[in-house]
């Protein structure tokens, strides 16, 4: 029985590890990357991995319980909420940023066609007033 919890402990350890690795290569692209999309790709892919990673960690050393059960709802509600966040602040940026062009290679077209000409100009308003 104390094998088997020696071998519990360390692949907890590893997967707590691993998960901080992530983190650190993490702050290490949002800090390197000069665009703004860049650095919030390095941040969400990073923070769904990472957490994603530690609390697997984290469920291997606490056991099979109802704590367990909980961190399992929480990786399954960050690798969900994640990607669709950075998803809608990319749509934005790709919105506003009118030197999108310099940045990124763009398609012709298509930022004309990710809103309505409705909430276009919902969001260019403040522009056209000065």
């Amino acid at each position: 029985m104390i094998l088997i919890e020696w071998i519990q402990f360390i692949a907890g350890i590893i997967f707590l590890l691993t998960g901080l690795f992530v983190f650190a290569v993490q702050v290490f692209g949002v800090f390197k990357f000069n665009y703004v999309l860049n650095r919030m790709h390095a941040a969400a892919m990073g923070d769904t991995l990472g957490i994603g990673i530690s609390l697997v960690g984290l469920i291997i050393l606490s056991g099979w319980n109802f704590a367990s059960f909980k961190m399992a709802l929480i990786i399954v509600f960050l690798w969900n909420a994640s990607p669709i966040s950075s998803h809608l602040i990319a749509r934005l940026e790709a919105m506003t940023n009118p030197h999108l062009e310099q940045h990124c290679e763009v398609e012709e077209g298509v930022t004309e066609h990710i809103w309505e000409d409705e909430q276009k100009a919902i969001i260019f308003a403040d522009k056209e007033e000065k």
